[in-house]
C-alpha cells in the first residue's frame, strides 16, 4: 500500500512516469493537446482576442507543465511536422513554451466555449487542414478542450495529449500522455 501511494504521489507531483507512448512516433500521427494548467473556467467576459490580460491564461504550474511536457517529447526524441495552435494566449504560450519547433496560429482551433465560436463551421475547417497535409505528416494541434471533444469524443484534462490516427471517418484515438501540473 505505501508503494502504491508512493508512485502515485510521484504522477501526481509532475514526475514523467512513463515514456512517450509508441503512437506519436508513427508517420500521420495527429496529436491533440488541451493548453497547459490555466486555472478557471472560460474567459472573462471583457475578452479580447489581441489583449491577453483579458484572457484566461496559463500559470507557473502551467508553464512549467508545458515545458517539462516539450522537454520529455524532445528527450524522447518525438518530432513534428507541423505544430499549430489556437490564436488564444494561453495555447499559443503552451506551444511556444514546448520549444518543439515553429508554432503557426490556425483560428478553427480557437475555443468555441460558450458562444465564442461556431462548433461545427471550426470543426469541419480543422479537419480539411489535417486533411491537407501529406498522409504521413504528424502533428501537433494545442487547442482546447471542447475542440478536442468535437475532433475526438473524448475529455482531455490540462496539458493532456491524445493521440489520433487519420481515418476515412476522422481522427481515431489511440492513446493518452500527459505530465501532471
Amino acid at each position: 500500500m505505501r508503494l502504491l501511494l508512493t508512485i502515485w504521489l510521484s504522477v501526481w507531483a509532475g514526475w514523467v512516469a512513463a515514456e512517450p507512448p509508441d503512437q506519436l512516433y508513427e508517420p500521420g500521427v495527429v496529436a491533440l493537446m488541451r493548453h497547459a494548467l490555466a486555472p478557471g473556467t472560460g474567459d472573462p467576459a471583457a475578452f479580447s482576442l489581441e489583449d491577453c490580460s483579458t484572457q484566461r491564461n496559463l500559470d507557473a504550474r502551467g508553464r512549467a507543465q508545458a515545458r517539462r511536457t516539450g522537454a520529455a517529447l524532445r528527450e524522447a526524441g518525438v518530432r513534428f511536422d507541423a505544430i499549430w495552435s489556437s490564436q488564444w494566449c494561453r495555447s499559443r504560450d503552451t506551444a511556444t513554451l514546448m520549444g518543439l519547433g515553429p508554432v503557426e496560429e490556425q483560428p478553427p482551433l480557437n475555443s468555441f466555449f460558450a458562444g465564442r465560436g461556431d462548433r461545427a463551421a471550426q470543426t469541419a475547417a480543422t479537419r480539411e487542414l489535417i486533411a491537407a497535409m501529406p498522409a504521413d505528416a504528424r502533428l501537433l494541434l494545442v487547442t482546447h478542450q471542447v475542440n478536442i471533444t468535437a475532433l475526438t469524443g473524448r475529455g482531455v484534462a490540462s496539458g493532456e495529449i491524445i493521440v489520433t490516427r487519420r481515418t476515412g471517418q476522422g481522427l481515431e484515438p489511440v492513446a493518452r500522455y500527459m505530465i501532471a501540473p
